[in-house]
């Protein structure tokens, strides 16, 4: 693959509160605590003092998840480096969506595969382990039971509720699978040997991704939760992180930056098998929302004790929980990830947990050979991908005219003729400087419908560069939306089964800008 990148400022598909970020804006420094630079790891390491004991249950857990799976020497050794004080993570996380779904999903964890090496390149004397945190407990099925290839959509329909990572691969998703049978045997040996979601996927990042080191997480564990307890206690009963996390989301806004996330009084889910909704207070006690479940406070704080599993943090409460258990030292996102941490530090420092480094994943277009050749024909340069079409096909057809299609000479000269005139004609009766003034607004129509005649015939005329650029627009941001966040792996791995080797070979974590990956 060809490399070159582009300053994310001239994509168009980046907010200003991600730019700021990442581009170090002064003003948000109070939101976060370390720059995104190699540099800030060797704070971030001495702050990071991850008790033995929480490293041992992770090993265990890992152990017990990994249950019944073949894994590589790499993976292995990680697993056995967690002991080490000497070891950390860096993480990614995203949800379960079938296939991989969007490209970004390859483009997280290579981002943070590639961190892993960086960091040992840099640290030599520590360890650095690559996670994917895998998010089964999230219940937006909608989200994620689809992926989109060659612009078709394929799609799995059930009636299964709750956790996804639950969710059986029953006779439904059998159907599903038949309509994937080019798919690669990594993701139907994966599926078919499967019960649920959540294992399947397990699988084939494991595959996938097995062999550079990179460790599966499911946070949906007894044992793993028991280390919440006391987040889940001090945000059902006393409202403390919602606190927290409303005074960052105000201070943001009245700097004129949006808030991407909602916190509510209480921010944590009750999960059980084919069930996950919200927690409120209701009088005389708690209730589960849409469902008849109801606890007292006692009854609350008794499951928290014994049944912890049953308690799914959301949007505000999982990256704490993250950090938590894990060693960690960076989260590697996507622009919105990025954005919603910084208003989460207060809740890191009102329970003493290091807020990581906080990077940006990889941004990256790739072209094959047939958009190249596009490119080529229409003189585009890589940072041309990123215009809007309609905008550009205005001035390129204009440029390109053979016929002045503006008629500006000829509007000018029209003006002033009617202007003189009625200047004239004014002198013999004043009411006649109105009618020459009308009589020029209805010549200037006539001219503007002339003139758009004459524009529609060039587009006929150009028609071959105008498809050809839309041809190209339109693979390289499918239905007006950058491609990583539409297409599927497959696009380019059925082709290229040595995709991800590639990428991992182009990818820099700590290069914030877009990469336009070419191959023929």
């Amino acid at each position: 693959m060809k490399k070159h990148c582009v300053d994310l400022n001239k994509t168009g598909q980046f907010s200003g509160f991600f730019l700021d970020y990442i581009e170090g804006k002064e003003a948000l420094r109070s939101f976060y605590t370390h720059l995104p630079k190699l540099e800030s790891f060797k704070d971030a390491i001495a702050e990071k003092n991850f008790p033995d004991e929480n490293r041992k249950l992770l090993h265990l857990t890992l152990h017990k998840q990994y249950s019944g799976l073949e894994i590589s020497e790499e993976v292995s050794a990680n697993f056995e480096a967690i002991l080490s004080k000497k070891t950390f993570t860096v993480t990614t996380g995203h949800q379960l969506n079938l296939f991989t779904g969007p490209l970004y999903f390859i483009y997280k964890i290579v981002s943070t595969i590639n961190l892993a090496k960086k960091l040992k390149e840099a640290y030599p004397e520590f360890n650095f382990v690559p996670v994917y945190w895998m998010a089964t407990e999230d219940h937006d099925f909608d989200e994620i039971n689809y992926f989109k290839l060659d612009g078709k959509k394929y799609q799995w329909s059930s009636g299964q509720t709750g956790a996804v990572g639950d969710f059986v691969l029953d006779d439904s998703f059998k159907a599903f699978l038949k309509e994937t049978q080019f798919a690669p045997d990594v993701f139907k040996e994966a599926y078919q040997s499967s019960k649920t979601l959540g294992e399947a996927v397990r699988k084939y990042v494991n595959q996938l991704f097995g062999s550079h080191g990179l460790i599966v997480v499911d946070g949906h564990d007894a044992m793993l939760k028991s280390i919440l307890k006391p987040v889940m206690k001090a945000d059902i009963f006393d409202h403390s992180p919602f606190e927290k996390a409303q005074i960052a989301s105000r201070k943001l806004e009245e700097m004129g930056y949006k808030s991407k996330i909602f916190p509510r009084e209480i921010n944590f889910f009750y999960l059980i098998k084919g069930l996950r909704e919200r927690i409120e207070r209701s009088k005389g006690g708690y209730q589960v929302v849409n469902t008849e479940i109801r606890f007292t406070s006692d009854e609350l704080a008794a499951m928290i004790e014994s049944n912890p599993e049953r308690f799914s943090p959301n949007v505000v409460l999982r990256p704490l929980y993250q950090e938590m258990i894990l060693p960690n030292l960076a989260y590697l996102g996507g622009p919105a990830e990025v954005v919603y941490w910084l208003q989460l530090k207060g809740v890191f420092d009102q329970f003493e947990i290091p807020f990581p480094v906080l990077l940006p994943r990889n941004f990256a277009l790739i072209l094959d050979g047939s958009v190249l050749k596009k490119l080529e024909q229409l003189g585009w340069e890589g940072a041309d991908v990123f215009i809007d079409f309609d905008s550009w096909k205005k001035g390129f057809v204009a440029r390109q005219a053979q016929v002045d299609f503006s008629m500006k000479a000829e509007k000018d000269a029209l003006c002033q003729l009617f202007d003189t005139k009625g200047k004239e004609a004014s002198a013999l009766e004043k009411s006649l400087q109105s009618a020459f003034q009308a009589g020029k607004a209805r010549s200037l129509k006539i001219l503007d419908q002339l003139g758009s005649k004459l524009r529609k015939a060039e587009e006929k005329r150009l028609a071959v560069e105008l498809n050809r650029a839309k041809a190209v627009l339109d693979f390289t941001a499918p239905g007006g939306s950058p491609q990583e966040r539409v297409v599927n792996m497959m696009q380019f791995y059925l082709n290229n089964p040595e995709l991800i080797e590639e990428l991992l070979g182009c990818f820099d974590p700590l290069d914030f800008n877009m990469m336009v990956l070419e191959y023929a």
